[in-house]
């Protein structure tokens, strides 16, 4: 079978090609997902006005929260199905699938429920301002409503890339985008529907897309396809998916949580407009950490195989690699950030004051730019081969750990200057602290496999990776505290022991 072919190949073919042949449709994908906001962001800027760029910029921490419950089932479902793929256990990964389509349906519908009871108090707490909120209500009120599309588009084009089909993943991507800028032209400047305008079309693109995806998944003749039996969720799937999925939930919360006390800060310190820059930066500034959040991705597959292949000199590999190539598009961003700021902020607004503080924003934002990719890839890379508490750390570090209290306390030295360096600093700081547990963890690493290698050289015939985190019987949130570490079975027609996985 094609699709199972494409599978195994992740644990033969060179390193390389697979992470071009992965991470690159990824890239591209995750690229035009970040020109969601962007595209909005311009129509809305040029065909409503400054202040409405502002109230778009306070739904950020929103829309953060609500990506965290989608990114949590998706990125954990996608990784435990690499690694059952890895071990060519066909069965849990189909019904992985199923448990995913049911808990993206639950979340989405509750939490879009809960979310519009609450609107304009949430907004309120996100920093909205008298002026500011009647544009985020408007919008979130579009968005919400849409929350279940949204999340089963995203966890549908995680799925795919497990499932060895990233193009089809890049191409669902791409189509969004396209639909989003065509129906945003329309519904904003023809029928002139402002900031509802921009929610509706990317809702109706999004829901276009996921009628495709769910076409792919209703092949029969796929390796992971649409079945019965496979909806009913199963305690142990679930944990195993929330418990995988508990650090890329977390780092969207933080980021929430530090959105919207970045914005608040903001508003104290600068007004509404220093939001609103704050909100062209970050939109530039997304379109690189995209780029960097696809070769996560095209890592992805490759790192949960290999790790389940125990096939370390790959997983290795592949990390070093994607250091690399994430370190190269950070640095592209930098130059960019550095010499052409200001067309970076006028593709946004006309407004003069506006743009004269998207330029600060733009440069200090984005300065220490060149070891981001470094640190995004190693926190990646720990979630990819199932350390969960490694991961959670490295995601908390920087935005908890550091930026927070920055926060709080440049502010009060140098006003609104406190607010914009305190994010340059918390970046190079979590990229230290991402090098020395790398450096700690790949010499153990290296130990563990040089004795695995010794055992297979004294006629070991496999190793299997049992996992004994808990992954099928340890709830996700006691997960964070109580890991154990991971061990191997060595599987001889006498059993051997000693042999040991990091």
């Amino acid at each position: 079978m094609e699709n199972k072919q494409a599978t195994l190949e992740l644990g033969t073919k060179p390193v390389g090609k697979l992470l071009i042949q992965y991470a690159l449709p990824a890239m591209i994908a995750m690229t035009a997902a970040s020109l969601y906001n962007i595209v909005d962001r311009v129509f809305i800027g040029q065909g409503v006005g400054a202040m409405a760029i502002s109230g778009l910029a306070i739904t950020f921490p929103f829309m953060n929260l609500t990506a965290a419950f989608g990114a949590g089932v998706g990125v954990g479902a996608s990784t435990a199905i690499s690694v059952k793929l890895g071990q060519k256990d066909y069965a849990t990964a189909q019904n992985i699938l199923g448990n995913t389509i049911s808990l993206n349906l639950i979340i989405g519908i509750g939490l879009s429920i809960i979310c519009l009871l609450f609107l304009d108090p949430i907004l309120r707490f996100f920093g909205a301002s008298d002026q500011t909120l009647i544009y985020a209500h408007e919008y979130m009120v579009i968005i919400l409503l849409g929350n279940v599309v949204s999340h089963m588009y995203f966890g549908m084009n995680a799925l795919l890339r497990a499932a060895s089909k990233p193009r089809q993943a890049m191409y669902a991507t791409i189509f969004t985008v396209v639909m989003n800028v065509i129906l945003d032209a329309l519904f904003i400047i023809v029928f002139k529907w402002g900031i509802q305008g921009a929610a509706i079309a990317t809702i109706l693109s999004q829901l276009m897309a996921l009628c495709w995806q769910f076409k792919l998944f209703s092949n029969k003749s796929e390796l992971l396809h649409f079945k019965k039996g496979i909806y009913k969720l199963k305690r142990k799937l679930v944990d195993n998916i929330l418990a995988i999925g508990i650090s890329p939930f977390l780092m969207n919360v933080c980021a929430c949580i530090i959105v919207i006390f970045i914005n608040n800060q903001l508003v104290r310190f600068g007004g509404d407009l220093s939001v609103g820059a704050y909100g062209i930066a970050n939109g530039i500034a997304m379109v690189f950490i995209m780029f960097v959040l696809g070769v996560n991705q095209g890592m992805q597959p490759i790192a949960g195989y290999n790790y389940g292949a125990q096939k370390i000199d790959r997983l290795m590999r592949v990390l070093n690699l994607s250091i690399l190539a994430a370190t190269a598009i950070m640095v592209t961003g930098w130059l960019i950030a550095m010499f052409l700021p200001y067309y970076c902020a006028r593709l946004f607004t006309t407004d003069k004051t506006l743009i004269d503080l998207g330029i600060k924003a733009i440069r200090v934002v984005m300065v220490c730019f060149p070891v981001i990719g470094f640190q995004m890839v190693i926190t990646n890379f720990f979630q990819c081969i199932g350390k969960v508490k490694i991961s959670i750390f490295l995601s908390l570090s920087r935005q908890l750990l550091i930026l927070l209290p920055l926060l709080a306390f440049l502010p009060i030295i140098w006003d609104i200057d406190g607010v914009w360096y305190s994010m340059p600093v918390s970046d190079f700081s979590a990229a230290v602290i991402a090098g020395v547990v790398l450096m700690r963890y790949t010499n153990k690493l290296k130990r563990m496999h040089k004795e695995n290698e010794k055992l297979r050289s004294q006629g070991v015939k496999e190793v299997k990776v049992v996992r004994e985190v808990k992954e099928l019987r340890q709830m996700p949130w006691r997960a964070m505290f109580n890991l154990k570490s991971t061990k191997a079975v060595v599987l001889t027609p006498q059993r051997a022991k000693g042999a040991i996985t990091p």
